[in-house]
């Protein structure tokens, strides 16, 4: 894991602007219909991801740990006694998960000399705590004994009974962090992306929010909150004030989360298109019926599919429907700025998982990280059972410099890259692959439980652990035959059915209209 982190701090410094590009989703037990709460992280960094797998471990105490600060400053962070067995940086043996999406906000706060960068505490948390109120309470002792190394943040905190929204920002070489913790009421989902969501919080109920005491003081002292303006304190607009474009390219994906599980709210538009006195977003959200794994997993495929900003429509859709769009999103023409919208879903992405948590079953089996690679949209949700001893192998290996077959982080990109080709026909051969895989997955997974609650303990993790196996490599080589089918399939312009006869589908009418009505001439035959 030591090796892992270090990495992420190479990656993260090289593609900084395009760190800023998460999605998460909480949807706690109550609104769920298998009494699971879920955590959904959507990780945009635009880098290979290698899953790994660390074991629980005995400490001596009188050992510590060396953290870099982003300018380069070594720190010694105190060991623990015990660290709990986490995969990746996502979720650990006792179904506690974390997700995150970066913020910004106020960057005079940004303190780049300071250790602990979001990343790491994510880890720190899961190697540390048994439950989400334990991981909010390692990670905000940590900076503030050690002090905050990143940018603003909000994490997601899930185990199998509670699910929180954890936001936090530095203060501008004070040390420390100034931080809001919200707990989401059971019954209720919450979507965050790339902007801080709580505004206002209790500061009278420590049941459901905590907060550090810094947190108005901070903003006071720097000028951003004024205590005699009448005006309620928020924490969102005192240290994320929003700009219209940012609004758009982070609520506009909130908007969709919450329009699609809860249309009956009927949430306008307006506020994500920066339209004065539209009103923000709700925090939390109760779904018009409770969520089950495949709606969870369906929320987090997404381009606005069906809304006035469907992105497969119009000119920079092209000729085949594409939604993808090359960064970067913005540009400016004759001074006046344009923006492409950013969705849920982008080829972008580098990993993603589904946390399910359900407090019913034992923490080896209770706990599953879906987990997949590259974008949502065209990705398959395999499960690993979060006690396991090995991650599959196409998921832990692959070089973002060379191109292997190896890799699964690879035969999903390039499956996902060539449908760019011709999006509208190719997604669909993927889409369907996905859509039988997965839901052969979730048809055995009540045999596969059934299996593992009769077994004694090592007989379970070693039978979860080879499932988990199995389930990952099957993915894997079903993606490695989709990209050799696609290739065949569609060449050269050509489709080929099932017997090899080649057709010729040529363009869409609509797009030969368009051809038609804006360079017709060119193209217009005469006898």
């Amino acid at each position: 894991m030591r090796y892992l982190v270090g990495l992420l701090i190479i990656i993260f410094s090289m593609y900084s602007p395009m760190v800023h590009s998460c999605t998460n989703l909480l949807v706690t037990k109550g609104a769920s219909v298998d009494s699971a709460t879920y955590l959904v992280y959507l990780n945009d960094g635009e880098w290979l991801y290698h899953l790994n797998q660390t074991n629980a471990k005995d400490h001596n105490i009188a050992d510590s740990l060396t953290y870099t600060s982003m300018k380069g400053t070594k720190y010694k962070i105190h060991q623990v006694s015990h660290t709990n067995a986490i995969i990746g940086f996502q979720i650990n043996e006792h179904q506690l998960a974390i997700g995150e999406t970066t913020f910004e906000g106020r960057v005079e706060l940004w303190d780049k000399d300071l250790p602990l960068k979001y990343w790491e505490l994510m880890e720190l948390a899961l190697l540390r705590a048994s439950t989400a109120r334990e991981a909010i309470k390692v990670i905000t002792t940590l900076v503030n004994q050690y002090g905050y190394g990143s940018e603003g943040e909000s994490f997601s905190i899930a185990d199998p009974n509670e699910a929180w929204v954890l936001e936090m920002i530095g203060t501008g070489g004070m040390g420390g962090a100034v931080w809001v913790a919200m707990r989401v009421p059971d019954g209720m989902i919450a979507a965050h992306a790339n902007h801080s969501r709580i505004g206002e919080f209790p500061m009278n109920d420590p049941e459901n929010c905590m907060y550090s005491e810094n947190v108005i003081d901070i903003a006071v002292e720097r000028g951003y909150y004024d205590p005699g303006s009448g005006e309620p304190f928020e924490f969102n607009n005192v240290y994320d004030p929003p700009s219209k474009q940012h609004i758009r390219y982070s609520e506009s994906r909130v908007w969709s989360i919450y329009n699609r599980a809860a249309p009956s709210l009927n949430l306008s538009i307006n506020y994500n298109r920066g339209i004065e006195n539209a009103g923000r977003y709700p925090l939390f959200i109760v779904p018009d019926k409770k969520l089950g794994l495949l709606d969870v997993f369906s929320l987090v495929r997404d381009h606005y599919e069906g809304t006035e900003i469907d992105m497969r429509i119009g000119i920079t859709s092209g000729p085949f429907g594409n939604p993808n769009r090359i960064r970067p999103l913005s540009w400016e023409d004759d001074s006046i700025k344009y923006t492409f919208e950013r969705p849920i879903s982008t080829y972008n992405t580098a990993f993603s998982y589904v946390a399910q948590l359900r407090n019913y079953l034992p923490n080896e089996i209770g706990g599953i990280a879906w987990f997949g690679v590259d974008d949502t949209y065209t990705s398959c949700y395999f499960p690993i059972y979060c006690c396991v001893a090995k991650i599959p192998e196409p998921f832990a290996t692959g070089d973002i410099n060379r191109y292997s077959k190896e890799s699964a982080w690879w035969v999903f990109n390039f499956a996902a890259n060539y449908a760019n080709t011709r999006y509208t026909d190719i997604v669909e051969d993927i889409v369907a692959l996905q859509s039988k895989t997965e839901s052969t997955f979730i048809s055995h997974q009540d045999s596969v439980e059934l299996l593992a609650i009769n077994m004694d303990k090592k007989q379970r993790l070693d039978f979860l652990t080879q499932y988990s196996i199995t389930a990952g490599e099957l993915v894997h080589s079903n993606w490695v035959a989709l990209g050799n089918k696609l290739i065949t399939k569609y060449n050269d312009g050509y489709i080929k059915d099932d017997n090899n006869k080649i057709s010729t589908k040529g363009y869409p009418k609509s797009w030969l209209k368009r051809v038609v009505e804006e360079d017709g001439e060119k193209f217009k035959v005469t006898d």
